[in-house]
């Protein structure tokens, strides 16, 4: 199983935007050194207290300052942008980083952050879609043209074309019910951030559902699975339970009154008043058995082997900030505890 670590760049609680920076920029190094598999750059826009809202540019930053460490954007919001530019910069980056790019996308989960870049949330999913059919077009062919809802073009050449042939891998990241056969029969890999709709232990029948879809699609090889989960680590189960306590609860507060804040919100999918409702009634001990993986390492092995023999996972995406309350030295730690002592077991 690969292990990547997910980065948010989230602002301490006193802290500065510059503080942010640094602090991630410290655990991507850290990272590397200690043989995390790849990094993951999230995308933020109009949400307080996370500064990530140029994941290309950072992933640039990344690209230089590693050697080893794959890089991955979990996920780049596609109906955000131009797909020809998108197609340009990520191929840029797939060349700076000598074939290390990871390509996660998504067509971005809160309305208000179509709304702010002028997108209409109800045509995210066409567009993401149109756009992503774009980008491999441009990646794979010497020229083209295009006509669709979104976009038209005729006889580009694209470059520089990636580095990694024929293109950095696709992974799309998926929050909802409905996009587990979409993508079994598009033929992606995927992302799963359960965090608003699912627990753990219901993830089994959609992967399921993904796997048959690529499977009655023809797909070759085997279809990629990765779960993205915040991982807390400690060398007691009493600090491994109190420390990240209050950072845990506090983004469950947030996390249920953004969902509910769209819940008549046109253009949506899923019950968003009944997902929010669900979230705000869970109890701690409730996130810890639903949501999240915090123990020791003996307990976190444990954890993470039943979760990769019930959903046939082929890597964990791990975040050491969950709540973005959590002390640097304690990120450190858990990085590092879960990259000495519970990864060499689950590899």
């Amino acid at each position: 199983m690969e292990f990547g670590l997910f980065l948010e760049f989230p602002l301490r609680e006193g802290g500065t935007q510059k503080e942010a920076f640094q602090d991630c920029f410290a655990l991507a190094d850290e990272a590397e050194a200690l043989g995390v598999d790849s990094l993951w750059l999230a995308e933020y826009h109009f949400n307080a207290g996370r500064v990530l809202s140029a994941p290309v540019t950072i992933a640039s930053s990344l690209a230089t300052r590693t050697k080893r460490v794959r890089i991955g954007l979990a996920v780049l919001c596609l109906p955000l942008g131009n797909p020809v530019r998108i197609a340009e910069e990520i191929a840029t980056l797939d060349h700076i980083s000598e074939g290390r790019v990871e390509f996660g996308v998504g067509r971005g989960t809160f309305p208000n952050v179509h709304e702010g870049y002028n997108v209409p949330f109800h045509e995210s999913r066409d567009r993401f879609e149109e756009f992503l059919e774009v980008i491999v077009k441009a990646w794979t062919t010497e020229s083209f043209s295009f006509q669709g809802k979104y976009v038209e073009c005729h006889d580009l050449v694209v470059e520089p074309k990636p580095w990694q042939t024929p293109h950095p891998p696709i992974h799309v990241g998926v929050t909802s019910a409905e996009s587990f056969p979409i993508m079994g029969t598009l033929g992606y890999s995927i992302l799963i951030n359960p965090s608003r709709v699912f627990a753990l232990s219901e993830l089994a029948p959609y992967i399921d559902e993904y796997r048959q879809a690529w499977k009655k699609a023809g797909h070759s090889g085997k279809a990629k699975v990765g779960l993205r989960v915040p991982v807390y680590l400690a060398d007691t189960a009493e600090k491994a339970y109190s420390e990240p306590q209050e950072s845990a609860m506090f983004s469950v507060g947030r996390l249920g009154n953004r969902v509910g804040q769209y819940a008549q919100y046109g253009g949506t999918t899923g019950d968003w008043q009944a997902e929010s409702d669900r979230i705000l009634a869970m109890s701690y001990d409730d996130w810890l058995r639903d949501k999240v993986v915090y123990g020791t390492p003996e307990a976190v092995v444990d954890r993470l082997e039943q979760l990769r023999e019930e959903l046939s996972l082929d890597q964990i995406m791990f975040e050491v900030n969950y709540g973005s309350q959590i002390p640097q030295d304690r990120q450190i730690n858990t990085l590092r505890l879960m990259m000495e002592n519970v990864a060499p077991k689950l590899r």
